[in-house]
């Protein structure tokens, strides 16, 4: 399994503006794409600007779709400019994972 982690900070006043746009691409990979096994959001209870996604591919091409999917590039043009800082990204695979 690949995955990416990425945590997103926005810039104060605009979490819900990121909050949004993030749940706008889960509706885009519920709907289109079967290959991400799992897309996930969380909005950090310490710091409500940030916000960390935890995304499963079934492999590097269903990746590389979600990456350059119309809803991923709609999520960039309204992120970045209300993005406090660079967004870090973590590509990896899985190792273990618990399900259920």
């Amino acid at each position: 399994m690949i995955t990416i982690t990425a945590v997103i900070t926005a810039k104060s006043g605009t979490e819900d503006v990121m909050r949004d746009a993030l749940l706008a691409v889960a509706e885009h990979v519920e709907a289109n794409e079967p290959e991400t096994i799992g897309f996930f959001i969380s909005q950090d209870s310490g710091d409500l600007r940030r916000f960390t996604t935890y995304e499963r591919f079934a492999d590097e091409a269903a990746m590389e779709r979600h990456n350059s999917s119309d809803a991923v590039a709609k999520f960039f043009a309204a992120a970045k400019p209300i993005l406090d800082g660079e967004v870090v990204l973590v590509n990896a695979t899985e190792l273990s994972a618990k399900s259920g």
